[in-house]
């Protein structure tokens, strides 16, 4: 039987917690034997905080010997220093050739281990600036459920922990297997689109009383123009070169750029609050064709304004 040892760390997120648990003890075989056998591990005897509640688990750190999977749950304090006795824990596992999985902000204690140096990550969008800064040696993709790679595997926030679960139970034992599991906690076995859909996709922040601040304004006035690079360096009254430099400076992307997320945050708006139609959107928010819209949509988001619509709506 497979054993998968959930390791809870101090301030661990009872969510991220109980996900691994619930999903792999729920999972049978074809022939109703259960896949997996769950340990939950602690750093110390002591009792662990989890927010809500304390827990105590039954396992120490000696329970990460042996098992075939561990999973690292996300912590309420992602910036708190690893104890050097988790570090080699986890570390010897690897070199054991176990498997290991984060799920939310969990990546950042895998990520003190020095495991996911050179490797494409994720965790939740929130911090993934954060990780990115801390751990410069990880490739940081905040737009995705999950990352598997191979032994190494990292989750976004919350139920994004479902779906990298799935996907172990899909490796371990198939399709069927894992639709039974995805069945049994009303979840796809497959999610279209990535955390991308999820983020709040806001401008970057231009210090207040910038030479900016007025154009900024202006440009949010009037997204549905269309407007080129020409017409916004003739309204700030500056040549295009000096707007592409201030803009670089300080908002830290380009004009066109910057428009399309505004475009892009107007429309996911309208597609919450409102009715209109995704060819009438399009058009409100400055986009020439249907198609131009939908694709930009997808491209900034993962996912298109009609299921995004469905998502949030």
């Amino acid at each position: 039987m497979h054993t998968v040892a959930v390791l809870a760390l101090d301030k661990v997120i009872p969510f991220d917690l109980s996900t691994p648990i619930e999903v792999f003890t729920r999972t049978r075989l074809p022939d109703g034997r259960p896949g997996y056998q769950i340990r939950v591990c602690a750093e110390e005897e002591e009792e662990t905080d989890a927010g809500a509640f304390a827990l105590r688990a039954p396992w120490g750190l000696e329970g990460l010997t042996g098992a075939d999977t561990i999973i690292v749950p996300g912590t309420a304090d992602p910036a708190a220093p690893l104890a050097p006795a988790v570090r080699d824990a986890l570390r010897a596992a690897a070199r054991d050739g176990t498997r290991i999985a984060s799920i939310c902000s969990g990546t950042f204690p895998l990520a003190a281990t020095g495991l996911l140096d050179g490797l494409r990550a994720t965790t939740h969008w929130i911090a993934a600036d954060l990780l990115a800064a801390t751990y410069p040696d990880v490739e940081v993709d905040p737009g995705v459920l999950y990352v598997d790679n191979g032994r190494i595997l990292t989750s976004a926030g919350a139920a994004a922990g479902l779906d990298l679960c799935l996907h172990m139970i899909r490796s371990d034992y198939g399709s069927a297997v894992a639709a039974d599991a995805a069945r049994l906690s009303v979840m796809p076995l497959e999610r279209e689109g990535g955390q991308a859909q999820f983020i709040l996709h806001d401008n970057a922040p231009t210090p207040q009383g910038s030479t900016l601040e007025p154009l900024l304004a202006w440009l949010q006035d009037n997204l549905a123009t269309d407007l080129t690079l020409s017409d916004i360096a003739a309204h700030a009254g500056i040549s295009t070169r000096t707007l592409i430099r201030r803009f670089r400076e300080q908002t830290g992307t380009t004009p066109l750029q910057w428009l399309h997320r505004a475009r892009i945050r107007q429309a996911q708006h309208l597609l919450e609050a409102t009715q209109h139609t995704v060819e009438r959107i399009g058009s409100q928010v400055g986009f020439g064709s249907p198609t131009a819209f939908r694709d930009r949509f997808k491209k900034t988001t993962g996912v298109s304004p009609h299921r995004y619509r469905r998502a949030f709506g």
